[in-house]
């Protein structure tokens, strides 16, 4: 989680008077950091609430955790730098990953400043962390990627994670734990991304000079050994903040004493808390802000919940499988890389994939997505063409490649489906069953596509122009009970039409936005057709679009939950809500640990309502208001201040 430092005059001119590399105190934003994931993607909060919920009933069930298996986790940094001082040595990275291993196994130096009260409690975590030796593609690294950039410094808003923006892309998260190192401006020690979150940014992002360990320390004292490292690593697995960001806030642990806030520097201990019980805080926590030397220990619930990723059915539990750990093997292969279908007719297809250095063969495995065995084919190629295939049908298909020593794994299947005879109809745009892999259709122009399978969906994207910016999308032709939204970017969902049985569906959205709008075409509960194509038409023109009943200044977005007042609240909030059909919706009060606090159902007309929330008396802090109408949810953050 992020730990931008204050940049108060009185921490700055501490930061100047112990020299250059000197930081202020700590601070975290973590939750601000949630909050605008789930703003962006309406599914996060529902995410997190999961993975709560399985790491309580973890909690409850697991036995002992000196039982539990030592679970090693493969690290690569990605070394992003400007100057020779940011391009920190191996030797600086291997002793950061050395404390790692030291503080969540319990063996770190200074583990006998723990005071006596809670050497009960303090954990060996049974997590290690080893520098990758095997990359995705199975090739030999050292687990350091080196990465020359002109960016001065990085914020938190993931742009070094990217390559395209002057970062260096992430390795397969279900596989990595992937570190960025790099200069953080605006005092920023580091941040991390709680489990849930999108894999491409998952992982955790450190100033160069925090890195290091007790015997080996970095230059930004008293943040210099290793320890940001330690509280990142403990949030990317699910750890929050000792006092719960909250004044006598919880962790959700409960072998952790309550704490008022946050403390910094060296409190002399007992630190007493002044929340109910006055206990004594336990500010040697990894978890609290304390300085780097004065940091010494995670507890045994802290370790129960880490670990809980780690179970089947844990969000992190990929990571157990990994084989970024085990070198490969002398002569053996990569795992190929691109694979994809074109060229697909009723009958055939041509499969192609990006080549493997040492590489003198590939299996290509074929078969019917319902079906269990595959065909093989062997070829010296990174090509090959399929024929006699069945028309309008789904298959999977999959590739490795065969090396002097051994073949690598198989890469991840795709699903690719054949035209079909029966009515001319030609779809030529899968596979495109993800908004990554969604085609780019024409505006104001007919494309005809099929749904094939009962978990086949169909991603389309296209462009407005100021000239021609309103938008209007329609869906006809329907085979059977087909449904469609419309988003702005792959996450701002604009609106969903879903009419009964096989009526046309329509979404218009008069935007003044420019930019790429992304479609999403699914059949409702699964219904397809292997024979019959959809029709989609995604339109644009420079007036306003109109339909029946419906003004012309349509609001965008089309329908959902526009506004909450009073903000802060008390007692009641009043939410502002267009639905989209009469009936009846779900409201939600979730707290930012994902808990439901408070759970109601409302009648709603089509069109926009307005109706009240009572609070039931909740403490003051940090909520949504989420409002679930059939698969939509719309989400608002709102203030309760008592």
């Amino acid at each position: 989680m992020k730990r931008p430092f204050l940049r108060l005059a009185g921490a700055l001119t501490l930061a100047l008077l112990l020299g250059g590399d000197a930081l202020a105190q700590r601070s975290c934003a973590a939750m601000d950091v949630l909050d605008q994931q789930i703003a962006s993607d309406p599914q996060r909060a529902l995410r997190l609430q999961q993975i709560e919920q399985f790491t309580q009933q973890y909690a409850v069930q697991s036995p002992d955790g000196s039982a539990r298996a030592v679970v090693t986790i493969p690290v690569v940094f990605h070394v992003v730098y400007r100057t020779a001082a940011e391009n920190i040595s191996d030797a600086q990275i291997q002793a950061q990953v050395a404390q790692l291993n030291a503080d969540f196994a319990r063996l770190n130096s200074d583990a006998g400043n723990t005071p006596s009260a809670f050497t009960g409690v303090a954990a060996n975590t049974q997590i290690q962390f080893c520098l990758a030796q095997r990359d995705p593609n199975g090739n030999a690294t050292n687990g350091i990627v080196r990465k020359s950039t002109t960016v001065t410094s990085w914020s938190t808003n993931d742009a070094v994670k990217y390559t395209a923006q002057g970062g260096d892309n992430a390795w397969p998260a279900s596989s990595y734990l992937n570190i960025w190192s790099c200069n953080l401006g605006s005092g920023l020690l580091g941040y991390a991304q709680f489990p849930g979150g999108t894999a491409a940014t998952d992982g955790v992002v450190l100033l160069y000079s925090s890195i290091g360990s007790l015997s080996a320390p970095g230059t930004s004292a008293p943040y210099n050994y290793g320890r940001t490292a330690t509280h990142e690593v403990g949030h990317w697995l699910n750890l929050r903040h000792i006092w719960g960001d909250a004044t006598c806030g919880s962790d959700l642990v409960n072998d952790t004493p309550t704490h008022n806030t946050a403390n910094y520097g060296c409190p002399t201990y007992p630190h007493l808390s002044t929340c109910s019980g006055a206990p004594v805080e336990m500010t040697m926590n990894y978890m609290d802000y304390t300085d780097d030397g004065c940091m010494n220990m995670f507890s045994a619930g802290q370790s129960t919940r880490m670990n809980a990723l780690f179970a089947t059915g844990g969000a992190r539990v990929g990571l157990t499988t990994s084989l970024g750990c085990t070198p490969p093997t002398p002569g053996s292969c990569g795992t190929p890389t691109g694979l994809a279908a074109s060229g697909i007719t009723t009958s055939g297809a041509t499969l192609s994939w990006a080549g493997v250095s040492g590489a003198t063969s590939y299996n290509l495995q074929y078969k019917l997505s319902t079906a269990t065995t595959w065909t093989t084919l062997n070829t010296a190629s990174t090509s090959a063409a399929l024929t006699g295939l069945a028309a309008g049908t789904a298959y999977n298909a999959q590739v490795q490649a065969v090396c002097s020593g051994g073949s690598s794994t198989y890469a991840s299947p795709i699903t690719f489906t054949t035209t079909s005879t029966s009515t001319g109809c030609t779809d030529t745009y899968e596979s495109n069953n993800s908004s990554g892999t969604a085609k780019t259709i024409a505006v104001n122009t007919n494309i005809q596509a099929l749904i094939g399978t009962s978990t086949d969906v169909d991603w389309f994207k296209f462009t407005n122009t100021s000239a021609a910016p309103k938008i209007k999308v329609t869906l006809t032709n329907l085979p059977f009970d087909y449904d469609m939204r419309l988003y702005r970017g792959t996450s701002t969902l604009l609106g969903t039409s879903q009419n009964g049985g096989t009526t046309s569906e329509q979404l218009i959205s008069n935007t003044t936005t420019v930019t790429t709008y992304y479609v999403r075409v699914y059949g409702y509960g699964g219904a397809f057709s292997t024979t019959q194509c959809y029709t989609l038409r995604a339109s644009t023109q420079s007036a306003n679009w109109r339909e029946m009943g419906v003004p012309e200044e349509v609001i965008e977005p089309a329908g959902g939950l526009l506004n909450l007042f009073p903000n802060p609240a008390a007692d009641k909030v009043t939410a502002e809500y267009m639905a989209g059909a009469e009936g009846i919706v779900n409201i939600d009060v979730v707290d930012l640990t994902g808990r439901v606090v408070v759970q109601r159902q409302q009648t709603v007309a089509a069109g926009p309502n307005l109706f009240g929330v009572g609070l039931n008396g909740m403490p003051s802090g940090m909520y949504l208001l989420r409002i679930t109408e059939g698969d939509q949810q719309s989400l608002l953050r709102f203030m309760v201040q008592q």
